[in-house]
């Protein structure tokens, strides 16, 4: 007889239906959630993705729309996302007996629907709480939720704060290259709006005596505007290139060359994968130390991070001087996927009243 080993289980992930499963170019939600389907399968658990049918995944698929809605809204084939993500909800309530716990990632305001589901549902916060979502999780105290970092949950009161789990993203890195760093130029790579601060790492770059690469793209109305005001003057090709949207082998090339990623943001992030990416890569970050960033980047061990833009052109000949190799090897053994998934299968397992449940095999 072989050791025993944990009974495999049915989950249901809910995805928000913006990008596909995984994302063809930005989504660290739909990025996050991809390696942790993939490695649940690996592991023979049978899991049921809801999400947009433009997804590839080793999961079983249902679809709750056929495209992402980023692609559909800018075609004019949908205008709204809240009656797309109910209908993708109810559909996993519709089948929630077929499940031993569902996994949701698409917010707060599907809390209180998942009182009706037949299996646990559990509520993973992907971003920075409002006053409203708070209320939320006070209105409902037993609902099991996690946080994606202790500075996300923060502000809740202690009673609350002490049921919810922190769960760091993880992802994969055989993924992701290690780097040289030999491409001379500094690197920015995100959405392009005000609060993320593209226009800061332009500043810092240039106090730096250092190019910089832009990758990204606007994602609505108002983040164009910006663009097209604030950043895409200060883009002559030379000291400033905007690189666009960028895939998943572009973005490795973009970190794998960059001297240092610049995560300059303007508001409290809940967790900023993107730099997780970069370490991956060896690249080294340079962060303002807002929201998650201090417990995210280990001060000189991965980067180094400063209250604001301009304290980060003088860090950066220590980032410089951290060996790549360190970086990674240091990123990798706080959050890699393996990780990620341990944790959540120990949240499922007791979820799911099957702690002790095992499956012997011969």
């Amino acid at each position: 007889m072989t050791a025993p080993r944990p009974a495999p289980l049915r989950i249901a992930q809910i995805a928000p239906l913006w990008a596909s499963v995984p994302p063809s170019t930005y989504g660290g939600i739909e990025l996050r959630l991809h390696w942790l389907i993939e490695e649940l399968v690996g592991r023979g658990h049978d899991v049921t993705l809801y999400a947009s049918g433009d997804s590839k995944t080793s999961a079983k698929l249902r679809p709750g729309c056929d495209v992402n809605l980023i692609e559909a809204m800018a075609r004019g084939d949908a205008w709204t996302y809240e009656g797309y993500a109910n209908a993708n909800f109810e559909a996993a309530l519709r089948e929630s007996g077929s499940f031993d716990v569902i996994h949701s990632h698409t917010g707060c305001a599907h809390i209180p629907f998942g009182a009706l589901s037949k299996a646990p549902v559990l509520h993973t916060l992907p971003t920075m709480l409002s006053m409203d979502e708070r209320w939320l999780l006070e209105r409902y105290p037993a609902v099991p939720v996690a946080a994606i970092s202790g500075n996300q949950v923060s502000g809740i009161p202690a009673g609350r704060r002490r049921s919810i789990p922190v769960v760091h993203h993880g992802i994969h890195f055989g993924a992701y290259g290690l780097g040289e760093g030999k491409g001379g130029y500094l690197a920015y790579l995100g959405r392009m709006n005000r609060l993320k601060a593209p226009h800061d790492a332009i500043e810092a770059a240039g106090r730096a005596g250092m190019p910089i690469v832009l990758a990204g793209a606007p994602g609505d109305a108002g983040e164009q505007t910006y663009f097209d005001e604030i950043i895409r003057p200060r883009a002559d090709g030379k000291a400033v290139t905007c690189a666009g949207p960028v895939n998943h082998a572009q973005k490795v090339e973009l970190l794998k060359n960059a001297a240092a990623l610049l995560f300059p943001i303007q508001w409290e992030e809940p967790f900023g994968l993107v730099m997780v990416e970069a370490m991956a890569c060896g690249t080294p970050v340079l962060a303002c130390n807002r929201g998650s960033v201090g417990e995210v980047v280990d001060w000189g061990a991965t980067g180094f991070h400063a209250a604001s833009w301009e304290g980060l052109p003088a860090l950066l000949p220590q980032a410089l001087a951290l060996d790549r190799a360190a970086v990674r090897a240091h990123a990798l053994g706080r959050f890699s996927h393996h990780r990620m998934v341990d944790r959540y299968l120990e949240i499922y397992r007791s979820l799911a009243g099957v702690t002790e449940a095992y499956a012997h095999s011969a």
